[in-house]
């Protein structure tokens, strides 16, 4: 039998195929979500007018081993799902409304961030990426992912050979073909997922550095060389994409423009060398972003 992930699809899935008193169970679960994950299966059984059999035959419907298995899926997805059920929809918001919304929380993020940061981290991280050989970003997921994409976008520039990538599998592969004079630099918003501790533990045994993005006390921080550590805490608007992934970025800029510093005339000869082989493709010659 295949585990069931989304418990509460699968009960609006199987809406009106379950047998009648079974389905009274379902009826009341999905009625009182947050009540019904906090029940015993004979409360259950007592809500809905069955009995504690009839529970139990329910959740073996619905692909569970049992009650118990049923109790923990559920717990599990209402703790996620509650905040994206129910609530408000469309309200509406004209267009400066919403701009207000989002613009106020990044300006918000970004001086919660500055708060928080720490000199010494910055310049120990500024240490180690100016004297890199090469700087492999690690990040899993959308936000870190995107986040590490970005890092390896800013370093190629300062002429330091960067990659990023969010695939857990090659980062374990990648890992173990760096050496000493290579660094690791991984990002992750939550500082637990095993790819990336797995791909630092892995440099580290080859005497490579390592740099974090993470959360303030997770393992990730602990795991690594130099840890900059921030605490963003997340928005209730589930509408609204978060601002944390920005502010990632805009301490991945800190950190390119003081090892830009580092390293003054190289890096003015190669921002040179980009500029200039991007000349034929624009008739302007004035100032402009490297890149468009």
């Amino acid at each position: 039998m295949n585990k069931v992930i989304d418990i509460i699809l699968q009960m609006r899935r199987l809406d009106g195929e379950l047998p009648k008193r079974e389905q009274r169970v379902a009826d009341f679960v999905l009625a009182n979500l947050e009540q019904a994950a906090y029940l015993r299966q004979s409360e259950i059984a007592r809500a809905a007018g069955v009995s504690d059999a009839t529970v139990n035959r329910f959740c073996i419907s619905l692909g569970c081993e049992g009650f118990r298995d049923f109790k923990i899926r559920l717990t599990q997805s209402v703790a996620v799902s509650l905040q994206y059920l129910g609530g408000p929809g469309n309200d509406n918001s004209v267009s400066d409304q919403l701009v207000v919304q989002v613009f106020g929380a990044l300006v918000d993020t970004l001086n919660l961030v500055r708060q928080q940061l720490d000199s010494e981290a910055i310049e120990a991280a500024i240490d180690l990426l100016a004297g890199a050989r090469r700087i492999a970003f690690f990040g899993v997921g959308g936000g870190s992912a995107n986040v590490a994409r970005e890092g390896a976008n800013r370093f190629f520039r300062l002429g330091v050979p960067a990659e990023a990538h969010a695939d857990g599998y090659f980062q374990r592969m990648l890992a173990s073909t760096l050496d000493k004079g290579d660094l690791v630099f991984a990002i992750s918003q939550s500082g637990s997922p095993a790819e990336l501790l797995d791909s630092v533990a892995i440099a580290k045994q080859y005497g490579v550095k390592s740099i974090s993005l993470t959360k303030r006390g997770s393992e990730l921080a602990h795991a690594t060389d130099v840890a900059i550590e921030i605490d963003i805490p997340e928005d209730h608007d589930i509408y609204k994409p978060s601002a944390s992934r920005l502010a990632y970025i805009a301490i991945i800029d800190v950190l390119a423009a003081g090892t830009a510093r580092r390293r003054p005339e190289q890096v003015k000869e190669y921002l040179r060398r980009i500029r200039t082989s991007l000349v034929p493709l624009s008739s302007d010659p004035g100032p402009k972003p490297i890149g468009d």
